[in-house]
C-alpha cells in the first residue's frame, strides 16, 4: 500500500463500521504457513476465503466472517488498552446509500482526484465504496457478498501485476534513458575535440595557403626576370651572330683585309655583357 493510501485510509473511511470495543487482554500471535494468495490478501488488507466453489465456501461461512473478510477489524492501543471495531453488520437504509454517494462525491472534489488516467486517489476513494457496497449487498445475500469479494480480489492481483509490468518498463526506460545520456555526453566530448581539431587544421591550411601564394609569386618573379635575361642574351647573340655574318660577307665583296679589329671588339664586349648578366 503507498503512502498516499495509507493516508486516505486513515481519513477517508466510507465503510460503515460498529462502535469501537475494548478488549481486556492483548491478542496471542498466531504462526501459521501462509500460501502466496494469502500472503498477498495479507498485505493488502484483506481476508481471503478458502479456494473451491464459493456458492458451498459462502454456505459454510456466516455473514460475520464474510464481512470480516471484506476488511478485517481495526485494532489499536489507547492509554494502555486496546480497541477493536468490526464493520457494521446493520443494514443500509436509502438515507445510508445516498449519504455513502454525496461523501463520495465530496471525497473525489476534496482530494483532487483525476476525473482521467491514474490517480491512486481515485482509486483508493473507489476501493473504499465498492467495499461498502460489497458490505450492503453482503447483509441481504452472504453468497453475492462472497462472490463480489471474490472478484475484488482477482482485480486487485490484476491491477497489481499491471503495476509490476509498468513500474518494470519504467525502470527500463529510464536506464535506456541514462545509457542515451551517457551516450549523448560521449559524443558531445567528441564533437568538441573535432571541433576544435577542424579549427586547428583549418589555421594551418591557411597558413600553408598563404605560405603557396606567395612561394608562386616569387616563383613567378624569378621566371619573368630569368626569361628577361634570357631574352636579352638571345637578343645580343642575335646581334653578335648578325654582326659576324656581315662581317664575313663583306670582305668577300670588297676584299678588305683578313680581319678588322673593330668587328672582332664589337663580338668581344657583346660577349662580356652577357657573361657578366649571367
Amino acid at each position: 500500500m503507498s503512502t498516499i493510501e495509507k493516508v486516505l485510509s486513515s481519513e477517508v473511511n466510507l465503510v460503515q463500521f460498529d462502535n469501537p470495543k475494548l478488549i481486556a487482554t492483548k491478542p496471542i500471535p498466531t504462526f501459521s504457513t501462509q500460501t502466496k494468495q494469502e500472503k498477498y490478501c495479507m498485505e493488502s488488507n484483506v481476508n481471503l476465503m478458502d479456494s473451491g466453489d464459493y456458492v458451498d465456501e459462502a454456505k459454510q461461512h456466516n455473514c460475520t466472517d464474510v464481512l470480516n473478510s471484506i476488511l478485517p477489524p481495526k485494532e489499536w492501543e489507547m492509554d494502555g488498552k486496546i480497541f477493536s471495531q468490526q464493520i457494521s453488520i446493520q443494514p443500509a437504509t436509502k438515507k445510508d446509500v445516498k449519504n455513502l454517494v454525496e461523501k463520495f462525491d465530496t471525497y473525489l472534489k476534496e482530494y483532487k482526484a483525476k476525473e482521467v488516467g491514474i490517480c491512486p486517489i481515485k482509486q483508493e476513494i473507489y476501493s473504499q465504496c465498492f467495499n461498502e457496497v460489497i458490505r450492503q449487498v453482503t447483509l441481504n445475500c452472504t453468497e453475492r457478498g462472497y462472490m463480489l469479494i471474490r472478484i475484488r480480489d482477482e482485480l486487485k492481483m490484476t491491477i497489481d501485476g499491471y503495476k509490476e509490468v509498468y513500474e518494470s518498463a519504467l525502470a527500463h526506460g529510464i536506464r535506456k534513458l541514462l545509457q542515451r545520456e551517457h551516450k549523448r555526453s560521449e559524443l558531445s566530448k567528441s564533437a568538441n575535440y573535432l571541433k576544435s581539431d577542424n579549427k586547428r587544421l583549418e589555421t594551418e591550411l591557411m597558413e600553408i595557403t598563404l605560405m603557396t601564394e606567395k612561394i608562386d609569386r616569387d616563383t613567378a618573379d624569378e621566371r619573368k626576370a630569368l626569361v628577361k635575361r634570357l631574352t636579352e642574351e638571345l637578343n645580343g647573340l642575335k646581334e653578335a651572330n648578325q654582326l659576324v655574318k656581315v662581317s664575313t660577307v663583306e670582305p668577300r665583296l670588297s676584299e678588305p683585309p683578313l680581319y678588322e679589329p673593330s668587328i672582332f671588339r664589337t663580338i668581344i664586349s657583346v660577349s662580356e655583357r652577357s657573361v657578366i648578366r649571367t
